[in-house]
């Protein structure tokens, strides 16, 4: 289970801005400083926090014509959210979400005790590098888990 998120609004040397989620301020600068961390837009390597405003409620009903900060969070701002909202789609559409059994259920699968399909859950690190380390393939997702219903 994931403990506190910072968001950090990104930038890129190409100007290009997105927002992204870091467990620490720390681990936001180890990876950028090690290059690891691309721009969501371009692939740039060279990425660095931008400026971010306060969010802060008018207690109005935002419309399509409101400020960033004040859009519903199902309306993405760019296309690079756009893009992010279409794979979440696709990628919810086409597996099964078994939730915390995943490193269980993903080695079931690889060892023929359970019907072959695609699957998709949470993982705790360790259980993913112990997959991994088994050549079981998985893969982290660039989205959260949606826990509402599970």
């Amino acid at each position: 289970m994931l403990g506190p998120m910072i968001r950090y609004s990104l930038k890129c040397d190409k100007d290009h801005r997105f927002e992204s989620w870091f467990a620490s301020a720390e681990k936001f600068e180890a990876l950028r400083d090690s290059g690891r961390l691309g721009c969501a837009v371009c692939g740039s390597s060279e990425v660095d926090r931008a400026m971010m405003a306060p969010s802060v409620s008018s207690g109005r009903t935002p419309t399509k014509d409101s400020a960033p900060s004040e859009r519903p969070l199902s309306q993405p701002a760019s296309p690079a959210e756009q893009a992010l909202r279409e794979l979440r789609r696709k990628i919810e559409a086409g597996t099964e979400d078994v939730g915390r059994n995943f490193a269980r259920e993903a080695r079931a699968i690889h060892e023929g005790e359970k019907p072959s399909r695609a699957i998709r859950g949470e993982a705790r690190p360790d259980e993913a590098r112990e997959l991994l380390r088994d050549g079981i393939e998985v893969v982290p997702l660039p989205f959260l888990r949606n826990t509402k219903a599970n």
